[in-house]
């Protein structure tokens, strides 16, 4: 007699914590009870989850929330990455924002997070050649999240951007892992050249809130710059720029400065 194979549920941690999370939300606010199960409960994946919210916030007279949810489920079905940096995106912002208490938070109400990840699907899209669509979604996202990354930027896993009002990355713009910048922040060109022309960020970049970092320079990995600064070189690994324009003002302070999240300029020998 044949056996009967059973399906296996990977586990997604991650998911269940936002799932677990979600009903007790519910049970301590029930008048969150339908925003929480559209938007959690009712979905199987993590997956299926964000692609509700993606249609939801994008949606327009231009564009209806249905055809958004099949762009969405179709990226998410396609590129396992996109899943996967969504996590990553999700436990950096829990682990480095201190107003971010539990995981359902930046997927329900915190812009940077819900911005980054439409972003994503864009970028899907504009690797896809599919560079209207991806232009539409860049267009939603900077109109309802004050967002603007453009869809042929390059971002890594691991993102927060706090606040995230008023963000600009360019086209060429490549941003590595683990990198956290505040609000007002703009990685743009420095002129009206046209090609590779916008910033290269190394992993673990703490850039801070109002900073401008223009031009195709470099900015090495676990660097700070600081709060207003107007980067226009390339900037040391492990070092600390400030100022307009920036310059080196010392070393980095510690290890992570983007996990840490600690903007004072003092020096230390830990980097």
């Amino acid at each position: 007699m044949a056996e009967t194979k059973q399906k296996i549920t990977p586990i997604d941690p991650v998911w269940t914590r936002v799932c677990d999370e979600a009903r007790a939300a519910v049970a301590v606010e029930p008048l969150l009870g339908g925003l929480v199960h559209s938007s959690l409960l009712h979905h199987p994946t993590m997956e299926r989850a964000l692609a509700y919210r993606f249609s939801l916030k994008l949606a327009s007279g231009e564009m209806s929330e249905q055809i958004l949810r099949e762009i969405a489920d179709a990226a998410y079905a396609a590129d396992p990455c996109l899943g996967q940096a969504a996590r990553a995106d999700l436990v950096a912002v829990h682990d480095r924002d201190p107003a971010c208490h539990r995981y359902l938070q930046p997927i329900l109400f915190f812009k940077g997070y819900q911005a980054v990840q439409a972003y994503r699907v864009g970028h899907w899209l504009w690797t896809q050649g599919r560079h209207d669509l991806a232009y539409f979604v860049q267009m939603r996202v900077s109109e309802v999240f004050g967002v603007d990354i453009h869809p042929a930027a390059r971002m890594g896993r691991g993102i927060m951007i706090d606040h995230a009002h008023s963000i600009v990355i360019g086209e060429t713009a490549v941003v590595g892992d683990n990198v956290s910048m505040l609000h007002s922040v703009t990685l743009g060109g420095s002129g009206k050249e046209d090609g590779d022309r916008h910033p290269k960020i190394g992993d673990g970049v703490l850039i801070g809130a109002g900073a401008k970092v223009l031009g195709n320079i470099h900015i090495g990995r676990c660097s700070r710059i600081a709060a207003g600064s107007v980067v226009l070189q390339d900037v040391p690994a492990c070092t600390t720029v400030a100022g307009v324009p920036a310059k080196v003002v010392g070393e980095a302070g510690c290890a992570q400065p983007a996990i840490s999240m600690d903007q004072a300029l003092k020096n230390c020998d830990c980097c």
